[in-house]
C-alpha cells in the first residue's frame, strides 16, 4: 500500500512537536526519538511544520533540517518494514511564502502540503482559493479549517464547495471546534463530484472520537450522499499515540454498524477531558504546546517543556490538571509502551 492510499483509507497522523533543549535549541536526538515513537506506535502519517511544531520555527534555522530529519527517519522505517507513511508538510503565509515552503517539501520527498489559513484575515475567499491553486501547482494539498480562537477564520459553504472541486485537493483537516462549521465542510465534501478523492480528517480536539464514529448523510436532488472522517490529524495525537491508534481501529471496526456501544460515548468524553488539560482550554489554549511537551517530558521523550517563545509555557494549574487526567483515565495513556522502547528510540 502506498502512502496516499493509506491516507485515503484513514490513519493516525500526529502533528509533530519540536524538541528543544534548555537553551531553546533544537534537540536532534530527541526529535528522532519522537519520530520513532510515532512510527512504532502505528501512526500512518506525520504532519511537520504545523501549529504543534510552532510557527516560529520559520524564524530559525531549524525548519529545513527538521523536515529533512523526519523524512530520513520515515525512509529508514519504510525500508525496514515495507510500511508506507504519509508525510505532510505544513505551509503558511501569503501565496509566495506558501509556495516556497511547498517547493522545499517536494524537494525533500513529502507527499502533500497542509495549507494553513491563519494570519491572512484581509484575503477574500477568492484570494484564498487562488493561493491554494498556486500551492497545488507544486504538491497535492490538504485543506484546513482552523478554529478562529487560535488564528483561524470562518469560511462559507461556497468556499468549501469550490475548494473540494479542485483536482489535487486530497483531504481536509476539520478543526473549527464547531458542529455547524464542521457540517458545512463535510456536506461540501460529501456532495462534491470528487467526494471519493477527498479524505476527511478530524482536528476537532473537543470531538475526536465522535467525529470518527459519525456517518454524515445529506439528501440532495433525490440522492443521499454519505461521508465520514477516516482519521485524525491532531496535536492531541502527538501524545498517547499508541492508544490513539487503538481508538481509530475501534472506530473503523464499527463502520456500518447499526448501533454505537454506549461505553464509547463515555470514552469520547474522557478523551475530550484529557484534551482540555493538554491544550489548556481553561486559559484559552495559551499552554497548548507546552501541555503536549509536558506529557512527552513525563514519558522521557522530551527533556523539558521549552518552546521557541519564552512566553509560551504551562499555565498556572495546568500541570495539576494533567496530574488529574493521568489519575482519572489510566486506560488512555501508553506510558508502558514508551517505557519499554524509550532507550532504543533515544539511542538506536
Amino acid at each position: 500500500m502506498d502512502a496516499l492510499k493509506r491516507f485515503q483509507q484513514g490513519c493516525v497522523i500526529p502533528a509533530m512537536p519540536l524538541a528543544l533543549n534548555n537553551r531553546r535549541e533544537w534537540d536532534e536526538r530527541r526529535q528522532r526519538a519522537l519520530v520513532r515513537y510515532y512510527l512504532a506506535a502505528g501512526a500512518g502519517g506525520l504532519a511537520v511544520g504545523v501549529h504543534t511544531t510552532q510557527f516560529a520555527i520559520r524564524q530559525t534555522d531549524y525548519f529545513r533540517p527538521l523536515l529533512a530529519l523526519v523524512m530520513a527517519e520515515v525512509e529508514a522505517f519504510t525500508a525496514r518494514n515495507g510500511t508506507a507513511v504519509m508525510c505532510i508538510a505544513g505551509a503558511c503565509g501569503p501565496a509566495a511564502q506558501a509556495v516556497k515552503e511547498a517547493e522545499l517539501a517536494k524537494k525533500l520527498g513529502y507527499h502533500a502540503v497542509m495549507l494553513s489559513p491563519g494570519g491572512l484575515p484581509d484575503l477574500t475567499e477568492a484570494e484564498m482559493l487562488a493561493r491554494t491553486d498556486a500551492v497545488l501547482a507544486v504538491l497535492p494539498v490538504v485543506g484546513f479549517y482552523l478554529q478562529p480562537s487560535v488564528g483561524g477564520r470562518l469560511f462559507t459553504y461556497d468556499y468549501w464547495e469550490k475548494l473540494c472541486a479542485k483536482p489535487g485537493l486530497i483531504g481536509i483537516k476539520a478543526a473549527p471546534f464547531n458542529r455547524y462549521q464542521t457540517l458545512d465542510l463535510v456536506r461540501a465534501a460529501a456532495t462534491s463530484p470528487r467526494r471519493d478523492e477527498i479524505a476527511l480528517y478530524t482536528g476537532n480536539d473537543d470531538n475526536i472520537l465522535l467525529d470518527l464514529l459519525t456517518e454524515y448523510a445529506f439528501t440532495q436532488d433525490g440522492k443521499t450522499y454519505k461521508k465520514g472522517f477516516v482519521g485524525g490529524l491532531l496535536g492531541h495525537w502527538a501524545v498517547w499515540t499508541k492508544a490513539a491508534v487503538q481508538q481509530l481501529e475501534m472506530a473503523k471496526g464499527l463502520q456500518g454498524a447499526k448501533e454505537i456501544p454506549a461505553h464509547l460515548l463515555t470514552l469520547a468524553q474522557e478523551i475530550t477531558d484529557t484534551n482540555a488539560a493538554f491544550f489548556d482550554t481553561a486559559n484559552g489554549f495559551k499552554g497548548c504546546i507546552a501541555g503536549i511537551h509536558e506529557v512527552l517530558r513525563r514519558q522521557g521523550l522530551l527533556e523539558g517543556t521549552w518552546c521557541l517563545d519564552p512566553d509560551e509555557a504551562l499555565s498556572p494549574g495546568q500541570s495539576e490538571e494533567i496530574d488529574r487526567i493521568y489519575a482519572m483515565y489510566p486506560h488512555l495513556h501508553d506510558d508502558e509502551f514508551v517505557k519499554t522502547h524509550l532507550d532504543e528510540w533515544l539511542n538506536g
